[in-house]
């Protein structure tokens, strides 16, 4: 797949409609939130902190890190956004994304709410919170 430019819009709240190319950043809920680069539709959080992914903004672009992988969503796209473009991976195997689970302690995709405390479970509490704003 061809890179894709994205945009970047800093927000308090999520908007109920997320635009696709897109990348919402909530500072206030140290979340981003954009639709599926691969064009599927589902929508991908990502949590901000030291063990979830990290934003890089320049004045003029935004970068993800580490990769976005979308395990758990029929589309396992996986791709990384650097400088606000989309620069596709290579897609892992089932086995691959295991170990990497295994090595972050996570049984389900990055960002969801598989594990009960840390990072996920304060992921989960910031989205009940934009549903009532």
């Amino acid at each position: 797949m061809k890179p894709l430019r994205l945009t970047h819009e800093f927000v308090d709240y999520i908007p109920e409609q997320l635009d696709a190319g897109v990348l919402y950043v909530s500072l206030r809920f140290t979340t981003v939130i954009h639709l599926c680069c691969c064009g599927c539709g589902s929508k991908v959080v990502t949590p901000l902190s030291p063990g979830d992914w990290r934003l890089t903004f320049d004045g003029a672009s935004v970068s993800l890190s580490p990769s976005i992988g979308n395990w758990s969503y029929p589309c396992r796209s996986h791709y990384w956004i650097r400088d606000s473009t989309v620069r596709w991976a290579a897609q892992w195997t089932p086995k691959q994304v295991e170990a990497a689970r295994a090595r972050t302690g996570q049984s389900g995709q990055r960002g969801s709410a598989s594990k009960s405390r840390g990072p996920a479970a304060r992921l989960l509490q910031r989205v009940l919170r934009w549903l009532r704003p």
